[in-house]
């Protein structure tokens, strides 16, 4: 799809993402929160037209687990918001939540919500992913950079040589965006759909191994210094009713 002019009726990528993270404790949490999201929210969404998460998952390896998590695209700020007072205004979601928070064992530890800006060459996020038999597999990386015009470089990095590199080693993300309003600032964050775990293995030992990368890495050190310092990483299986999984 690279060097396509977008027209008109074609896809559009969001501008923003919300980020929402549900962390757990074993016992009743996990199936309430998935009832809620798959009963509740998601058709809420549906009744009111407004934006869905495009993928619901479950921690397979996180920092917290157990842990759900949601993302949703947005074209504006103002539709986020909106959809947020619509859905407050809504007796089918007011009903769901309550619902969710009757009983004297808290629904979640906690929850957060972070505000992702798309990176400008996030693509448009597809309808549906290949069908396969076994279950997906979606990594969530975050690479913190130490400065804002570190992580310029790394966003130029990403936009020139490295998603090319990425796509020829099988590596192909959803969606990338920097965290407009949430912790861990200044950084990029991506998500990226696998067929397996064997599968993601097999295309970070071909990422690692290129030798075109290596030459790009090399040169972004010499030029910025190590533009991503810290990396976090956290594996996820999407929900059943995911509308992508």
């Amino acid at each position: 799809m690279e060097g396509m002019t977008q027209s008109e009726g074609a896809p559009r990528a969001p501008h923003y993402f919300v980020l929402t993270q549900y962390l757990l404790k074993n016992g009743s949490q996990p199936g309430r929160i998935h009832a809620f999201l798959e009963k509740g929210l998601l058709p809420a969404r549906q009744r009111l037209g407004l934006p869905a998460p495009a993928v619901v998952m479950e921690a397979l390896a996180a920092a917290h687990m157990p842990q759900v998590a949601c993302v949703t695209p947005y074209s504006s700020i103002e539709q986020w918001t909106m959809a947020r007072a619509r859905l407050a205004a809504d007796d089918g979601y007011r009903n769901a939540l309550t619902a969710l928070e009757a009983g004297e064992e808290a629904p979640y530890e906690q929850y957060s919500e972070v505000l992702l800006e798309a990176a400008p060459y996030t693509p448009p996020l597809p309808a549906s992913l290949p069908a396969q038999a076994q279950p997906r597999v979606f990594e969530l990386r975050l690479y913190h950079s130490p400065t804002q015009r570190q992580l310029k470089a790394l966003h130029e990095r990403f936009a020139g040589p490295e998603i090319p590199i990425f796509h020829r080693c099988g590596i192909h993300p959803l969606l990338y965006g920097s965290t407009l309003a949430g912790p861990h600032k200044p950084n990029l964050v991506y998500l990226t759909p696998f067929g397996s775990l064997a599968a993601r293995e097999k295309a970070w030992a071909a990422f690692s191994a290129d030798p075109e990368w290596a030459k790009v890495r090399a040169e972004s050190i010499a030029r910025h210094g190590q533009i991503s310092s810290v990396i976090q990483i956290s594996l996820y299986r999407a929900a059943a009713y995911s509308p992508l999984r």
